[in-house]
């Protein structure tokens, strides 16, 4: 049976209304993570900054392997929004968020576990040790309400509330900014304090993005209305759910081993190689922020047009998306070629680790461009919820990617792994633009 179609147009103007948000938004995690190094780095004491930076990685694993909570909920809320449905995703909203809390309160939980795996994972020198339990044990309190505003952003990135969403990350930073400068300079907590400023403010955000979703919904008893338990519990909804976000953990986990394998042989080549290959990669995770910023209009506008049957909407967000991307790109790998330098010369004063990460530099600089269809399709297969096209193509992708690396590296060095790692990027978009192509017939019927 065909579905009902909702024709809509797709402009400039609304690829950028999401995009631009959404950007300042990622730009402003970075900045949080800036200052809380630079608070306790003031302290004089390394083994509290080991701590930090050892914590840190063990949150980057959670919330990476939890993103599925965003990406699922944007795409799902998109296409609800795209239906016309009357609930305007609302039962998309509830289930996400049930499990966000369930998943955040179990991981609270196994707190003890949990810090025995990334202490022996991580394996934190002596003089860190104290601090990276610390640090964990607090900050281990922020989980479930992280898992909330992850579902909270997948709603507003959903709805295409994408000033909403930037409002909230920028909160999230202030507040922990101010507080870990408060709490570690006025009341000497240490790391300590920096961890419990990340939870006040992932608390806050929580708190005001719950109340504004409640509101939306018309308090409370309205969302007890059009939640009936039935329904709320739907086997297939739910079923469909957890297959996205099986799916979406597979697929962050790989790309995940990608970067890791990279970090790798890179620590096998020497402490200059290491040191140097760390400084470009945070130059392309820098454009990266940019980069997610369309990838999240493109989830959106993609997954809106694949609710409301309309190809053309699709189309069209499909090939604006490409078009930005490519000028996005474009313009990041410029500045990085002419300034990059600069950026190098700011992140490290070592002569040989300079020399280096210059010779590399047109390496990294070339990452936004091979990058942006990876990170596109990204935003196209989340809209459309092809969740197991993704994660088969990113497993796909990772095979290619080490072949090519172990191949290319013995021949080539660094620059074989460097070429690896392009590979890996413009094999992910193009599996994906095939994908795509081919079940373009089953996403509009």
């Amino acid at each position: 049976m065909s579905r009902p179609q909702h024709p809509f147009t797709v402009r400039n103007k609304d690829v950028w209304a999401i995009a631009l948000p959404a950007s300042l938004a990622f730009i402003t995690e970075p900045v949080a993570g800036v200052v809380d190094t630079a608070v306790i780095g003031q302290l004089g004491d390394a083994g509290l900054l080991g701590g930090l930076a050892l914590g840190t990685v063990a949150f980057s694993v959670i919330f990476a392997l939890a993103f599925f909570l965003r990406f699922g909920t944007a795409g799902l809320v998109a296409q609800a929004v795209g239906a016309h449905d009357p609930k305007d995703g609302l039962l998309h909203l509830a289930r996400a968020m049930l499990v966000a809390v369930v998943l955040g309160l179990a991981l609270l939980a196994l707190s003890v576990p949990v810090y025995w795996f990334f202490a022996a994972t991580l394996a934190p020198p002596e003089q860190s040790q104290a601090a990276f339990a610390d640090y964990l044990f607090t900050r281990l309190w922020s989980v479930p309400f992280v898992f909330i505003n992850y579902v909270l952003l997948g709603w507003f990135y959903g709805r295409a509330a994408a000033k909403t969403g930037m409002v909230l990350q920028i909160l999230i930073n202030v507040v922990n900014i101010v507080l870990s400068i408060a709490f570690v300079f006025g009341l000497g907590w240490g790391v300590v304090g920096v961890a419990a400023a990340t939870v006040i403010g992932q608390v806050c955000a929580s708190a005001i993005g719950l109340v504004i979703a409640v509101r939306h919904y018309g308090g409370i008893a309205g969302i007890l209305a059009a939640t009936p338990r039935a329904a709320l519990l739907d086997l297939t909804a739910i079923q469909r759910m957890v297959g996205i976000s099986r799916d979406l953990i597979i697929r962050s986990a790989a790309l995940m081993g990608a970067f890791a394998f990279f970090a790798a042989q890179r620590a096998r080549m020497g402490e200059v190689i290491l040191s140097a290959s760390t400084i470009l990669l945070q130059l392309f995770a820098i454009s990266a922020f940019f980069l997610d910023g369309l990838a999240t209009a493109t989830e959106q506008l993609c997954g809106r047009a694949v609710g409301a049957n309309w190809r053309p909407a699709f189309e069209t967000s499909v090939r604006l998306s490409l078009l930005w991307g490519l000028v996005i790109g474009g313009a990041l790998t410029i500045i990085l070629l002419t300034f990059g330098w600069v950026a190098i010369d700011l992140m490290t004063t070592n002569a040989a680790v300079r020399e280096n990460a210059r010779t590399y530099l047109v390496m990294a600089a070339l990452t936004p461009l091979t990058g942006m269809t990876a990170f596109v399709y990204d935003g196209i297969m989340i809209g459309a919820t092809l969740n197991v096209t993704m994660r088969n193509g990113m497993l796909a992708s990772l095979a290619i990617y080490l072949a090519t690396a172990i191949i290319l590296q013995p021949l080539l060095g660094l620059w074989g792994l460097w070429l690896a790692l392009h590979v890996l990027l413009l094999t992910r978009a193009g599996i994906y633009a095939v994908a795509i192509e081919r079940r373009k017939a089953d996403l509009f019927t």
